[in-house]
């Protein structure tokens, strides 16, 4: 159900519940979203991400449009793109459902889905 309220990500943290094979964001990853106006950015982290950053703006519809890079266990440097859609779960929660890709790599594309905790 997408819902037609004011959105304001500042302070909401959030937890990966799915994710495409090609994305590094899994189960143990953890974000916390800030937001002043209609520019939002973020850190997360766990899993297979030592440690991640994104910037970005939120619409008035509440859809994220932000890049993101993180270092992987690996310690590759990673980047990407992503649009976020939000949703209220059946528990009231806030769901991100994302389609992103990668600008590093081999450019393709996944989708995943978080939820706020």
């Amino acid at each position: 159900m997408v819902c037609s309220r004011p959105w304001n990500y500042d302070g909401k943290r959030f937890k990966a519940v799915n994710n495409s094979e090609n994305g590094e964001v899994g189960n143990d990853t953890t974000f916390k979203y800030y937001q002043k106006e209609n520019i939002m950015w973020g850190h997360y982290q766990g899993g297979k991400i030592k440690k991640g950053n994104l910037i970005g703006t939120v619409s008035n519809d509440g859809i994220l449009k932000f890049s993101y890079q993180h270092v992987n266990q690996e310690d590759e440097v990673l980047t990407g793109q992503c649009i976020s859609t939000p949703q209220i779960s059946s528990s009231g929660k806030i769901q991100l459902h994302e389609h992103w890709q990668w600008t590093c790599r081999d450019h393709s594309k996944g989708t995943s889905i978080i939820e706020e905790i």
